[in-house]
């Protein structure tokens, strides 16, 4: 055992290192707020200087963290917030949870993780432990953090220990969070792994370590890709059974009784959020970079991404059969987040319903209790409708969109003149989107 290392694992269990986490949005404030509550050291850096505004006056950035959590922390004096590159230096622990998009071409961008490894390059003089939290696609651990540190001259195992450990957080989840949701993590040395260990045990109920950052990479995206290609299954049952005129929902209801063998999934307007649109993204491109095409994954996509255009040629029917044009007609969007419950509205399905809409003459307004307002394609800022004000029966066509739990489906169901139900909320009532 070296001697940094050990240094590092006693720092750890004396709760004497201090934390920089790097990011602070859905993944790395409860993340910095989780270490804090245990006694940590934390820093919380991020180049939003709203953010980090915010968070310094004890305001929550996340639905998923509480104002009074952050608060807490500010005030005890082990959570600061920081745009100051310089803070990192006084780190033991560095935790890397920015975003990895794709770029224009639909390939990885992994811009910030390469401008987070540079600053901690910058900034460090001492042995660290740097995990990355970003979901990306097998072998960028050791590609952007490993080799580029290596070739600095930062010595494995002596001034560098690195880990991939994928986040797994499920906004607006309130049974599965951090401390309780099972964290898979590899390394790229045993020495890796033992520290990389020591410091979520610190946080987290069940800590799985692996053999290779490459198997914790890919078990991520295995993991989304596997929703996503059940869901586009599901989402294509329900335009076949809509075809043949069978309550997709009613034939879920009786598979399920299935005590083996039939894992439930439901269809939907699409797939929103940062994870399934994304993650089989990453997991396709390198599946490319290794001379191997994945036709389940491009399949799934291509399905998923099709719903919004199939919910609007129902609502364009819906319309049709009720002597209306869906140019100039009023249609009313419910719910425009990516899911329940939670204001996210990253990828959102009812973005390009709304849109599409838009473009075919509509007059579309939404409602919506978590979103007030958002920027259409235009940068024009939309406002939506208020939910005690709503007048459903001045709308040629209602579409629900987003299965919140504020929203009152009798009252809905009672007063709309045209509804189409993509989420089967309205329990037997037609027309739906799926019957």
């Amino acid at each position: 055992m070296t001697l940094n290392k050990q240094i590092l694992l006693d720092k750890i269990a004396t709760k004497n290192a201090t934390i920089a986490v790097l990011g602070l949005g859905y993944v790395g404030l409860p993340l910095a707020i989780a270490f804090a509550e245990k006694g940590f050291q934390t820093i919380g850096f991020d180049i939003s200087r709203q953010a980090v505004k915010r968070l310094q006056g004890g305001c929550s950035t996340v639905m998923d963290m509480s104002d009074v959590r952050v608060q807490r922390m500010l005030s005890c004096g082990l959570f600061e917030a920081t745009n100051e590159e310089e803070r990192l230096a006084d780190a033991d622990v560095f935790i890397i949870c920015v975003p990895t998009p794709l770029n224009a071409s639909h390939e990885p961008d992994v811009t910030s993780i390469r401008a987070s490894v540079q600053s901690i390059q910058r900034q460090v003089k001492r042995a660290a432990v740097i995990s990355l939290e970003s979901t990306t696609y097998p072998g960028c651990t050791k590609e952007m953090i490993l080799e580029p540190l290596v070739d600095a001259g930062w010595v494995l195992d002596e001034e560098l220990f690195v880990c991939f450990s994928p986040e797994r957080i499920d906004p607006g989840n309130k049974v599965y969070q951090t401390e309780n949701t099972p964290k898979v993590l590899g390394g790229v040395s045993e020495a890796s792994i033992q520290l990389g260990t020591a410091i979520y045990e610190q946080i987290i109920d069940t800590v799985i370590p692996v053999s290779s950052t490459e198997v914790a990479e890919m078990s991520k995206l295995l993991e989304n890709t596997f929703r996503c290609i059940n869901i586009a299954f599901m989402n294509e049952m329900s335009l076949l059974c809509d075809r043949l005129n069978i309550d997709i929902w009613e034939t879920l209801d009786a598979a399920e009784t299935k005590p083996f063998g039939f894992m439930r999934f439901n269809p939907g307007p699409g797939v929103g959020g940062h994870c399934i649109p994304l993650d089989p993204m990453y997991l396709s491109w390198k599946a490319k970079q290794a001379n191997f095409f994945s036709r389940f994954i491009e399949t799934a996509q291509d399905i998923n991404s099709n719903m919004p255009k199939e919910v609007v040629n129902k609502a364009v029917k819906l319309l049709n059969e009720a002597r209306k044009a869906v140019n100039g007609s009023r249609v009313l969007l419910m719910g425009m987040s990516y899911k329940k419950d939670i204001n996210d509205l990253r990828e959102s399905p009812s973005l390009a319903i709304y849109e599409e809409l838009k473009r075919l003459g509509a007059e579309v307004q939404y409602c919506d209790p978590y979103v007030a307002s958002f920027l259409d394609k235009q940068n024009v800022r939309v406002y939506g409708e208020a939910l005690s004000t709503v007048q459903f029966h001045q709308y040629d066509l209602v579409i629900l969109l987003t299965n919140h739990s504020d929203f009152k489906m009798a009252e809905i169901s009672e007063q709309a003149a045209n509804l189409l139900d993509t989420r089967n909320m309205v329990k037997n009532s037609l027309p739906k989107v799926f019957a």
